[in-house]
């Protein structure tokens, strides 16, 4: 007797048994290993949990072959012992500590809901919703640091509260935001002790990508993370 399948949910099934023909008839040597063996990725990578950005789908990437955590706005809350039950620190420390990855990449993408949601938080809208502002607010380090001190320090260097028109301004610019929350996550991975370990020892490096919806193209942190280049012309 075969179980119901819900018509929304059909494609997803059909999906899984196109993977089980791929992986399981005929490609059955690669599943066998990763069984025995165990996975061994090599990269950690962070994303965002919106549905537009599938990281497996966007890398190509095959079973094994990177480890994923995905979660609003792809951030990463700094280093803290409190708050135990904590899904975001607790994958990145299996990475790191057990699977040993050699690179951790933060990917974010343009139009994203939860930096939205940061956005209109600090304009003085608040968020109808249990848990989405707490989160998203980690973010807001990063658009301090790496948006409003920026802006702050063009206005002939005035170290002043933004203005309705500078507020304006970051709101209408949400991919300034969205790559200033992935700089932001970067330097919260830095006070992980065992990240800061492995990247003084040159066995682990940190990246900082962002997807542009619309158009396709990869912007990628430069060696010192201290900007976005164009991967993808």
């Amino acid at each position: 007797m075969q179980a119901f399948i819900h018509p929304t949910l059909n494609k997803l099934f059909e999906g899984i048994k196109g993977f089980q023909q791929r992986a399981y008839k005929l490609d059955l040597g690669d599943m066998k290993a990763l069984v025995a063996n165990g996975q061994s990725p090599k990269v950690l990578l962070i994303a965002c949990s919106d549905s537009r950005v599938d990281p497996a789908i966007l890398t190509d990437a095959s079973p094994g072959e990177i480890f994923v955590l995905r979660n609003v706005a792809n951030l990463v809350p700094t280093y803290a012992m409190e708050g135990k039950h904590d899904g975001a620190r607790s994958a990145i420390e299996y990475a790191v500590r057990d699977l040993e990855v050699e690179h951790i990449v933060i990917l974010g993408h343009a139009h994203c809901g939860g930096i939205n949601a940061l956005l209109k938080s600090i304009s003085g809208q608040k968020i109808q919703r249990d848990f989405i502002g707490d989160w998203v607010s980690i973010a807001m380090d990063g658009c301090v640091r790496y948006v409003i001190d920026k802006l702050a320090e063009s206005e002939q260097g005035q170290d002043s509260p933004l203005s309705e028109d500078d507020m304006k301004n970051l709101c209408e610019h949400q991919h300034l935001v969205e790559r200033a929350a992935i700089r932001g996550s970067l330097d919260n991975l830095l006070t992980y002790p065992w990240i800061k370990e492995r990247i003084d020892t040159g066995s682990l490096s940190l990246h900082g990508w962002w997807f542009d919806l619309e158009s396709g193209d990869l912007w990628a942190t430069d060696a010192d993370n201290t900007g976005f280049l164009p991967v993808i012309e």
